[in-house]
């Protein structure tokens, strides 16, 4: 067989193979499994959430946690995570010293509360705190002026709550915002409301 004969044949060969390969994959179902090359634990035994166990006792695979564990982000102590005082009668009536601590000092937590004002807080309530946004110019309902005679009047806790719960068209900013964060923010709006005071 000549040279020219052979790469004729290996040429015929490999275009029979592609012709067969393509008419193999026409995205028609099979009852046959699957073909995995690298199975990656693909069929590992493992539970379905809410299913049933026969392994432990109650039945549950889905176990509790452990008794007085909390989450990494939370913090244990209900005034600094929920700023509200532990025994559930009210709010925080101000920003609890450990966490101006963290942010280290009364200043720094002031300029981190500023630049986290400017970016979660500006769309809505302007750079002054007077509820008249770009969100509201462009018709949004407006929120209460932060510099407001009953805002001012609220515990520092249930200005901290209110930005993590979010109130109305208020969105919920607890897992936008970490507990530190939008503790800064209450020292920063309270500073706003002081530099805003000589003006009404």
């Amino acid at each position: 067989m000549s040279h020219l004969n052979v790469t004729k044949l290996i040429l015929t060969l490999v275009t029979l193979g592609l012709a067969v390969a393509a008419t193999a994959c026409r995205g028609e179902t099979s009852a046959e499994t699957p073909i995995l090359l690298e199975r990656n634990m693909f069929q590992q035994q493992r539970y379905n959430p809410q299913a049933r166990s026969n392994f432990f006792a109650d039945g549950r695979s889905m176990r509790k946690p452990v008794e007085h564990t909390f989450a990494r982000e939370m913090d244990p102590s209900s005034e600094i995570s929920n700023g509200e005082i532990g025994n559930g009668t009210g709010y925080v009536l101000s920003v609890p010293t450990e966490v101006v601590s963290q942010l280290g000092g009364m200043g720094k937590a002031v300029d981190r509360g500023e630049q986290r004002y400017n970016i979660y807080c500006v769309p809505c309530h302007d750079r002054a705190g007077s509820g008249q946004g770009t969100a509201v110019k462009r018709g949004m309902a407006a929120p209460p002026s932060l510099i407001d005679e009953r805002v001012r009047h609220m515990p520092d806790g249930q200005l901290f709550a209110t930005i993590g719960r979010g109130v109305r068209n208020m969105p919920a900013y607890n897992y936008s915002i970490p507990v530190s964060d939008r503790w800064a923010i209450v020292t920063y709006v309270r500073a706003l409301e002081i530099s805003q005071a000589g003006e009404q």
